[in-house]
């Protein structure tokens, strides 16, 4: 198998002979690829494979790092996998754990596999050697070596059945499903076109797949989703294929395709599909750009963030509002400001927006900035003058009053339905300024309310 890269590499403009370098991938893309290229093999730890958080939310791998493992014994129980990123910074050599795997089991037998799998991995990144390999090793437990012969024996009297166990043997002793099939000349379970294309998909196997996909273009849905799924270029390679031979894909299914593309940390991958939605689903929703953004945002924030600035004004104009609730909870006033300037206004979510950027002192600022920046709020968004009452954004109050709500009517309101007390030098400061605004107002009111005395007016 082609080794995994840690880095983006592109034809040369010059001479498309040879490549260059084109940028760094994200930590989280490379891991989940090698996560599926390990499924495939059945050579996952049974425990977990885990990412470390540091490299989670698009972090990019270092510029010049490698990778390496080691394997032991755990303290307590079971046995341990550590990858690590080994770079160099400054001159001086920098080594940061990047993902952790574990068995349950402590035996001989157990270091034995995790030993293997620490060998897949390395093979991964670096390759399998100069040499073709000519054997290879099993490492198998009772219950492995039971199936195995069970197996064996069900091949030869054709009464074959599929378990999870007997696929994860062929999937090692072959690399892939569609390897083994190669090498036997038959299918080693009764298995139909749409599963082989599935099985291709989650081994890489391009050739395959482009053979079966004319044959089961009556499930391209589900097969999107497999595609959108597959780290590493291989899976754009498949996507684009099955975009071009598909008439249609149902909105449902590219939603989740897309979705599927953001586990993955692919943003790239992402991003081409939301470009081909209007050609591909059936029917187009405008509102699936901004699910797309929002799945993103939750799930991956450097995602996110990069899909906000990239995506045009239609594309966010469409979006839940509930993405300006997401970034006022991080306090993320760029990203709502960029919410802002392509058309996404907080709507029904403005009161909870308001509360998160005037729940501390700090944030206030920024509340005031987005009501600058063009926020819109109702004139009879009385809960929403409240809240900055209540946590002493004057500020933000005056700019709701700038914007033609009526302080008069918000105090008549507060008597029958606030259920908060209100900061007293927010109060007086919000008043002197609704005073200021009007004050012909004020003036008339003023001599109504002056006595009158046999004529004379004091």
């Amino acid at each position: 198998m082609k080794p995994i890269e840690l880095e983006l590499w592109k034809p040369k403009q010059a001479d498309p002979r040879y490549m260059e370098r084109a940028g760094r991938r994200s930590a989280e893309e490379v891991f989940k690829e090698l996560e599926q290229r390990l499924d495939s093999m059945g050579m996952l730890p049974d425990e977990y494979l885990l990412l470390d958080r540091d490299w989670q939310d698009g972090t990019l791998i270092p510029e010049g790092a490698d990778i390496y493992v080691t394997t032991d014994y755990g303290g307590s129980e079971g046995v341990y996998l550590d990858a690590y990123l080994k770079w160099y910074e400054d001159g001086k050599s920098v080594t940061k754990s990047y993902f952790t795997g574990k068995t349950l089991g402590e035996t001989g037998e157990d270091l034995d596999r995790m030993f293997l799998i620490a060998s897949a991995i390395t093979k991964a990144f670096h390759g399998y050697g100069r040499q073709p390999e000519s054997g290879m090793v099993l490492c198998l437990n009772a219950e492995e070596k039971e199936e195995l012969i069970k197996a064996l024996v069900e091949k030869r009297e054709r009464t074959l059945v599929q378990t999870d166990r007997v696929e994860k043997l062929l999937r090692r002793a072959a690399e892939s499903i569609t390897a083994y099939m190669d090498t036997v000349g038959e299918r080693p379970l009764r298995i139909s076109d749409f599963d082989k294309a599935v099985l291709a998909v989650r081994d890489g196997e391009l050739e395959a797949f482009k053979e079966l996909l004319p044959r089961v273009l009556e499930r391209a849905d589900e097969l999107l989703g497999e595609a959108a799924g597959r780290a590493g270029a291989v899976g754009t390679k498949m996507a684009v294929c099955l975009l071009a031979a598909a008439e249609k894909i149902t909105d449902e299914a590219y939603l989740a395709a897309s979705k599927r593309a953001v586990d993955i940390g692919d943003t790239e991958r992402v991003r081409f599909l939301m470009e081909q939605y209007q050609a591909h689903a059936a029917p187009p929703r405008p509102e699936y750009y901004g699910e797309v953004i929002d799945y993103a945002c939750g799930e991956n924030k450097a995602m996110g963030h990069q899909l906000i600035a990239i995506a045009p004004k239609e594309w966010i104009a469409a979006a839940p509002t509930g993405l300006h609730v997401r970034m006022s909870c991080c306090g993320e006033l760029i990203m709502s400001q960029m919410l802002l300037s392509k058309g996404l206004q907080p709507g029904a979510d403005t009161p909870a927006v308001l509360q998160n950027y005037t729940c501390s002192k700090d944030r206030l600022w920024m509340a005031e900035q987005l009501l600058k920046r063009g926020w819109k709020v109702r004139p009879d968004d009385y809960l929403s003058m409240d809240i900055c009452m209540r946590n002493g954004a004057a500020g933000a109050a005056k700019h709701l009053l700038d914007q033609g709500m009526d302080y008069d009517q918000y105090r008549a309101w507060a008597e029958k339905h606030s259920r908060f007390e209100i900061d007293e030098q927010t109060a007086n400061e919000v008043q002197q300024y609704w005073n200021d605004l009007h004050p012909q107002e004020q003036s008339e009111g003023a001599e109504q309310e002056t006595p009158q005395l046999e004529g004379m007016t004091l």
